[in-house]
């Protein structure tokens, strides 16, 4: 199914009336689509919903594991208007989960429990929303991939990543709300607007009436947008994206003066969710 405008989709059955938890996957270009959306559906997503601007192509099994939706993803605030409608026209609680081409959801045990088992555990721990971390991974050999992009080849920094308190309008801490910064983003911030350096993203939430998505990624409902709830530790996840090292290479103000991504704390990355465990990039917190 394919709908020529996101206002149309909108008043389509096929969203008002979607069964969770849903997948919204925004392409701002052609990397990786296909791989994305594959990966989203070994997960158990029970819709996927691909918005894309109207001149990608897709191939055709690709095309029917989606519903397509035409908009234009580079469009300043895109990302907050695809996803706010969707949050307006889902069914309230439905679990919402967005993410761009290249990126990749990883939770604790993902290899062997579906999507569904996991935020149906959290949700009995009262917890409505989930903290993912955005984590970097880019080729090793950026003279073999231009783009920096590569499933085959891709790494992933092991340490450098950290935390801040987050304040309020009077300079206060907020209760359970961080700051979390590290990868490609903290190594190369010279070359990152300081408003975009954060690796922190509530990715995963239950829609509910009023709700709204902010540009910076957190969430008009303060407690949506903290790590774990007052009396232990939630569950989190991890987002392994190739964004940003996609974006670094394509900025000719970045992409001529790095040589490559690699330093003494790249590793290869295994693409599983033990070894983001094992970094302590995602929280089991007490599901086991």
């Amino acid at each position: 199914m394919r709908f020529s405008a996101l206002s149309e989709a909108m008043k389509d059955k096929a969203v008002r009336a979607a069964k969770g938890p849903v997948a919204v996957i925004i392409a701002e270009d052609d990397v990786e689509v296909g791989t994305t959306v594959r990966h989203h559906a070994f997960q158990g997503f029970r819709a996927i919903f691909l918005v894309a601007p109207p001149e990608l192509e897709l191939s055709a099994p690709v095309a029917e594991m989606v519903t397509r939706i035409d908009h234009p993803t580079r469009a300043p605030d895109a990302t907050p208007t695809i996803v706010n409608a969707f949050a307006r026209a889902l069914p309230e609680k439905t679990w919402l989960y967005y993410c761009y081409n290249a990126e990749y959801l990883f939770y604790p045990f993902a290899e062997s429990r579906t999507v569904s088992e996991m935020l149906a555990y959290h949700a009995e721990e009262r917890r409505f929303s989930m903290l993912t971390y955005v984590i970097d991974v880019y080729a090793g050999d950026l003279r073999e991939h231009d783009d920096a992009v590569s499933l085959e080849d891709a790494h992933l920094d092991r340490s450098g990543y950290y935390a801040l308190a987050r304040h309020d309008a009077a300079g206060e801490p907020i209760d359970r709300q961080l700051d979390f910064f590290g990868g490609l983003r903290w190594r190369f911030e010279e070359h990152i607007d300081e408003t975009r350096r954060r690796i922190d993203r509530i990715a995963i939430v239950r829609t509910g009436a009023g709700l709204v998505l902010k540009a910076d990624h957190t969430w008009s409902d303060p407690e949506l947008n903290t790590y774990s709830c007052p009396w232990h530790h939630n569950l989190t996840a991890a987002i392994v994206s190739f964004r940003t090292a996609k974006a670094l290479r394509t900025n000719p103000s970045s992409r001529f003066e790095i040589d490559t991504f690699r330093w003494h704390s790249s590793v290869e990355f295994e693409w599983h969710s033990q070894q983001l465990l094992d970094l302590g990039l995602m929280e089991p917190g007490q599901w086991f």
